[in-house]
């Protein structure tokens, strides 16, 4: 992998080069927007209504819309002159616990490993954190953006996850349905309870699977070999129940559920010892 941004990462008077690698990427089924009669890619064209005409590249400055069809014009020099701290450096500004900060404001992860000469300290500060199970959160400038920043162990390196600032995330106060006020029966509650505890388990997402975008890939995959696709028939509404009989349903599923995956543990050490029974020379 190629390093997505390269810099220094400063705690107390501690400063040691690093290197940010991209965590994640997107797996989504990117379609192109064609043109029916030929089925090539359609362009997208830099429009002005006003002058009813296409435009060239040259031709387009930045605008802020300050009120409704008003707009002031920003150059890239005017841009450059305001100060930013742009010295390619994580500032760590302290050391919080991790449930303190909501997965709300989380928005990209990078994988973090020294860069030249910087091992020691990388170490120094990875461990530090692990020991103490503490996140070190501070702010950088990245390609032009300041960012709130955390930084955590992980495995044998460390990540750092882009925060979103308080005025980016939405007040609850918006929502017309909150807060929501009804009345639960404690019979609801203790099944409500049951339910968690019977489905309670480590989360392992390499159980979860993109089945859409299987699909997705089957069904253009299909169609690019000739072959007739078919619509799935939809699946017909469930019945509609009561929350109580919901709930009751539910606990026996998942109590079956349970007690169907401790059978199969239980008779696998039998099978293994039956199958090695058949492999013993005679």
């Amino acid at each position: 992998m190629r390093p997505y941004w390269r810099g220094h990462i400063s705690f107390g008077l501690v400063t040691f080069p690093v290197k940010l690698y991209t965590a994640t990427e997107e797996k989504d089924v990117r379609f192109r927007l064609l043109h029916s009669e030929c089925l090539n890619p359609i362009k997208n064209q830099r429009y002005c209504p006003f002058h009813e005409r296409v435009i060239e590249w040259k031709d387009v400055v930045r605008g802020y819309e300050v009120s409704k069809g008003k707009f002031v014009t920003v150059t890239d020099e005017e841009l450059e002159r305001i100060p930013l701290d742009a010295n390619h450096s994580v500032n760590i500004a302290g050391f919080v616990e991790l449930p303190e900060i909501d997965p709300l404001y989380y928005e990209h992860s990078y994988y973090v490993a020294p860069d030249e000469g910087g091992s020691k300290a990388f170490v120094l500060l990875r461990d530090a954190l692990k020991e103490v199970n503490r996140v070190a959160v501070g702010q950088v400038v990245i390609r032009e953006k300041e960012y709130p920043v955390a930084l955590r162990p992980y495995e044998g390196a460390m990540v750092m996850a882009t925060l979103h600032y308080a005025d980016e995330v939405r007040a609850l106060s918006g929502l017309e349905e909150l807060p929501v006020e009804v009345k639960v029966h404690p019979n609801e509650r203790k099944m409500a309870l049951q339910l968690v505890e019977n489905l309670a388990m480590e989360f392992q997402i390499a159980e979860f699977k993109d089945e859409y975008r299987e699909k997705v890939l089957e069904l253009i995959k299909a169609k690019a070999e000739g072959q007739a696709v078919e619509a799935p028939k939809a699946a017909a509404p469930g019945k509609v129940i009561d929350l109580m009989e919901a709930l009751r349903r539910s606990v026996e599923m998942a109590q079956g559920g349970r007690k169907a995956a401790a059978a199969g543990r239980a008779s696998a050490p039998r099978r293994a010892a039956a199958g090695g029974m058949h492999e013993r020379p005679k």
